[in-house]
């Protein structure tokens, strides 16, 4: 090798060597944060608006000047509502790119196939949709509802403030609806209402043919006893459900419906001329008179580039959950997960609803839980509320096995599963 060649190969090297280092200092630079959220299949007609919110909340924050002095980037992929494939991409998000934190999942199916990738990598997600309890992960952070922030409370509603006697706990086929109707039988049940005033029915995800499932409910309520359905039905198969209602003349007046999974965005593609009237059940409506959500709904139509679209429940608890979570990073001057779930608990911030929600140590949320009507309009008429905010359980008081259990993450018990009785961890559960 002459001289001249052996310049060129330092110079090359060294070239190398700088434009690596460019890019670590440009990877160090950065904050990755993980988006997983279906953008196509059966759940992206709920999925694909939580995408853009978390685009927004961290376009915003960028705005503000970052975090810890350096620019958040989005890192969004699409499992495409194939639960095992959600694993697969949790783990890309947290191995591949390096994300301080991950946003997403709907189903609970989707975050049970989750769950084991962010505890084997000690990773956090933040969890962002109402669920059936009975767990409490180290890693996790439930954002959404529990049953007692919005199925007790909307059972409660029912019962007391329109005399409905019989129940029909409809819901598709998968974990939340079949846990939640497991909590809400044995709550009716011990309320006095007996086993032949309670039907049940599951369909598959994407269901479309319910005209004789409508029959039934139909046949049920016809007994002579004020009867109501509490949907947990999921994704687009409430388009045919409500279609089919108002097909066989099922309204608000004969047959009340509140549903846990239906809200602004999933009313916002079907005629609701034949469902208004019937109820839903969240923590929060976009017709909350609140300063922080007009601001919100502002910024959202702004950075959406459309006055038409729709805020609903689960893009309030990204909102919470995101700002807790800069909020707890900032606390403890790192990303680092350990730290960050330490810090986390106690943390407020502001919800939509003008007031301010709080990370508890069983790692849920304090809410407000609203029962709304549906208008033509496709958007709801607030005609309940609690008096104050609820602080989400993550076990249930109704069911044998849970209601001696409570979750406390901080030191020095550190569990999710605390059994009251026994004085023993169960485990993380």
């Amino acid at each position: 090798m002459n001289v001249s060649t052996k310049v060129k190969a330092v110079l090359g090297v060294t070239a190398l060597s700088l434009a690596v280092s460019a890019s670590a200092m440009a990877a160090d630079d950065t904050i990755k944060v993980g988006v997983l959220h279906s953008l196509s299949g059966t759940m992206a007609i709920s999925e694909t608006t939580l995408k853009d919110t978390m685009l927004m909340l961290i376009e915003e924050q960028n705005k503000k000047g970052g975090l810890l002095g350096k620019k958040l980037e989005a890192v969004v992929v699409d499992p495409a509502s194939n639960w095992p494939l959600f694993a697969e991409k949790a783990k890309e998000l947290i191995e591949k790119d390096h994300v301080a934190a991950t946003f997403g999942c709907w189903t609970s199916v989707s975050r049970k196939s989750v769950l084991p990738v962010f505890e084997e990598e000690n990773s956090l997600l933040f969890y962002p949709v109402q669920y059936e309890g009975e767990e409490s992960s180290r890693n996790v952070f439930y954002t959404g509802a529990a049953p007692n922030q919005q199925a007790i409370p909307a059972v409660d509603y029912l019962m007391n403030e329109i005399g409905v006697e019989r129940w029909v706990l409809a819901g598709t086929d998968y974990v939340y609806p079949r846990t939640t109707n497991k909590i809400l039988e044995a709550y009716l049940k011990g309320k006095g209402v007996a086993a032949e005033d309670i039907m049940i029915n599951y369909t598959p995800f994407g269901h479309s043919d319910w005209q004789s499932i409508v029959a039934e409910i139909k046949k049920f309520g016809s007994a002579g006893k004020k009867t109501a359905v509490v949907s947990t039905i999921n994704g687009d198969a409430n388009v045919p459900f409500y279609k089919e209602l108002g097909n066989q003349g099922i309204t608000a007046d004969s047959i009340p419906v509140v549903a846990f999974s239906v809200g602004e965005e999933e009313l916002s593609g079907i005629d609701t001329k034949p469902l208004v009237g019937h109820l839903a059940a969240w923590n929060y409506f976009m017709s909350v008179d609140s300063e922080v959500n007009d601001e919100f709904i502002t910024n959202w139509h702004k950075f959406i580039k459309s006055d038409a679209r729709v805020t609903n429940d689960p893009m309030e608890a990204h909102y919470i959950g995101f700002n807790m979570w800069v909020k707890a990073v900032e606390k403890a001057g790192t990303t680092d997960s350990d730290a960050v779930q330490e810090a986390i608990i106690g943390v407020t911030v502001p919800n939509l609803s003008g007031g301010y929600s709080a990370m508890m140590p069983n790692h849920h949320i304090t809410k407000p839980v609203l029962i709304g009507e549906i208008q033509e309009d496709g958007q709801f008429e607030i005609v309940w509320e609690t008096s104050g905010l609820v602080v989400g359980d993550a076990w249930s008081d109704y069911l044998e096995g849970s209601k001696d259990l409570i979750s406390d993450w901080r030191k020095p018990l550190s569990c999710g599963a605390y059994n009251v009785v026994t004085g023993k961890c169960s485990g993380t559960k």
